[in-house]
């Protein structure tokens, strides 16, 4: 049986949704004692049109790859290498935390060393701040 969202679970939901992912959401929504597993936070997140994936320090390949100009594979075969640091969302997409990518900038694979130089200064600014 579905419940209606309460106005302060509205509330708490709109604060959260760009800063935390779907299990922190109803972590913390628990323990503002409101029970929502994470397929209803996921529907009311994407029925209010937020994403259900914080924005403010994650990153997929995709998104990287796009930024760098470069082929969505390429960033993909830098985390299977293991040089970039990512937790995989799903069975192709890898999730990359900001600090993780701003590390490999700062410290990149020797064979990569020439081809992260070329990239634009701007441009990783804007990926990790």
């Amino acid at each position: 049986m579905r419940r209606k969202w309460t106005d302060e679970e509205l509330l708490t939901l709109d604060e959260m949704a760009q800063m935390y992912t779907l299990k922190q959401i109803a972590f913390r929504l628990k323990r503002r004692g409101y029970y929502r597993t994470r397929f209803a936070i996921s529907k009311k997140l994407y029925a209010l049109g937020y994403s259900t994936r914080p924005i403010l320090d994650n990153y997929s390949c995709q998104e990287i790859a796009k930024a760098l100009c470069y082929h969505s594979t390429t960033v993909t075969k830098w985390v299977r290498k293991g040089w970039l640091k990512a937790q995989k969302r799903s069975a192709t997409c890898y999730q990359v935390k900001s600090r993780d990518l701003k590390q490999f900038f700062k410290n990149p694979p020797q064979s990569l060393t020439n081809r992260i130089a070329t990239i634009d200064p701007q441009i990783i600014k804007y990926l990790v701040g």
